[in-house]
């Protein structure tokens, strides 16, 4: 048995923040500004904060999906773990058992161990077999004990599998085979520094050219982007042609097994609960107070105010007078959160509902709920909806950029 002593840390959501800030919290670093560890929403905010980006992708075989961005998605693991000065020793072999051999020695040291593994081939996160999916993520390992890997990963309650299926997670992706990292106490000295810096990110991701891809992905250009494809007709890239009623409509609102869509991105994705805008309301609230710069409790308001304006676009996408909608949009999020704070527990519980969500696919693409003039109605309505977060977001970048300067 090589197994942690103490391991009590199962708070993180994200499949990046969320190692990080547990695998900190159990090496005992605290804040300076709370004294508590580093929470998941500082973390998020160091690495370089919310963002919002729109992509649209079709692949033959597969509905075509919706993709949103709620944070930064630039390099975010090491830009936090740089950020913060966080020493840390990586070991990436393409052999099996060394690789095991490192694992046990970083236990043995009351180490966790950050292991890169496939989302997909996990069974705890029941997703159907499909050798056209894979997801390479960190996740933090804490024990190995007859023949169970035991994990944290976006639950607050541990995680088991077997040896032998974590082998195979572990070895799906050459690029991250067997890929394990270990922290160090990061230089808190450096804390207000990586914070500016995180920030000052988040404002360029809004308002500057991305680092990569067209401008109408990222910011305030994809938010106008996609309000004027929701209403348009003619473009290729339009919701009327790209997301028809039926099959190709459901898998942008609804999602599917490997798809989040509209509801999965706004309740579930990440630290969930409004595109991650009230985690970064959290973050502005606590730099406020680290840096001295109270302003930046406005902008936290406005990215409140933003969080409940995007529950209420999944309310407009998927409406309550349509008894499939409605169950779609309730199921979704309760799914997850049975898997956030019962983990394996409530597997039977999350497998009827994805079994549930799988049948009102079906129907819904053979008999789409909403008529072709409630469509119509709904993209107004959505487009109309996306206006207003992204008038309650520039207002919240603008708030940023006034309390730092």
């Amino acid at each position: 048995m090589t197994m942690i002593k103490n391991y009590a840390q199962f708070d993180g959501l994200h499949y990046e923040t969320g190692p990080v800030r547990n695998a900190l919290a159990h090496l005992g670093v605290t804040a300076p500004h709370t004294k508590q560890p580093l929470s998941e929403a500082m973390l998020l905010g160091i690495s370089g904060g919310a963002a919002f980006g729109y992509f649209l992708f079709g692949y033959e075989g597969y509905a075509p999906q919706l993709n949103l961005l709620s944070r930064n998605t630039f390099d975010p693991f090491e830009t936090l773990l740089t950020r913060l000065a966080a020493p840390r020793e990586v070991t990436h072999s393409p052999d099996e058992k060394k690789a095991e051999a490192a694992l046990i020695e970083a236990l043995e040291g009351n180490q966790p161990a950050i292991v890169w593994a496939d989302y997909c081939t996990l069974p705890y996160n029941d997703l159907p077999p499909d050798i056209g999916w894979w997801a390479m993520q960190p996740l933090v390992v804490f024990g190995l004990d007859d023949g169970l890997v035991h994990i944290a990963d976006r639950s607050h309650k541990p995680l088991t599998v077997s040896v032998a299926e974590f082998g195979k997670a572990r070895a799906r992706v050459k690029k991250d085979k067997f890929r394990q990292m270990t922290l160090a106490a990061p230089d808190l000295t450096k804390l207000k520094d990586a914070v500016q810096k995180g920030i000052w990110q988040c404002v360029a991701l809004y308002t500057e050219k991305p680092p990569k891809g067209a401008k109408t992905n990222f910011g305030f250009e994809a938010y106008r982007h996609w309000a004027a494809m929701l209403t348009n007709t003619r473009n290729t890239q339009s919701w009327a042609r790209f997301f028809p009623p039926g099959a190709a409509m459901w898998s942008a609102l609804a999602g599917g097994s490997y798809v989040p869509g509209l509801i999965g991105w706004i309740e579930t994705w990440g630290m969930g609960d409004g595109m991650e805008r009230g985690a970064y309301a959290d973050f502005l609230d606590e730099a406020a107070a680290l840096l001295k710069r109270p302003k930046l409790g406005i902008a936290a308001k406005h990215f409140r105010a933003s969080q409940q304006a995007w529950h209420e676009l999944g309310c407009i996408a998927l409406p309550d007078d349509a008894p499939l909608c409605r169950e779609a949009r309730e199921l979704i999020p309760r799914k997850h959160a049975l898997f956030v704070q019962r983990g394996q527990g409530a597997l039977d519980e999350i497998r009827a509902a994805n079994a549930r969500l799988r049948e009102i696919t079906a129907i819904a693409a053979k008999d789409f709920p909403l008529s072709d003039a409630s469509v119509a109605a709904v993209r107004d309505a959505m487009s109309a909806q996306v206006m207003k977060i992204h008038d309650l977001e520039y207002e919240a970048v603008k708030a940023m950029q006034a309390a730092m300067n």
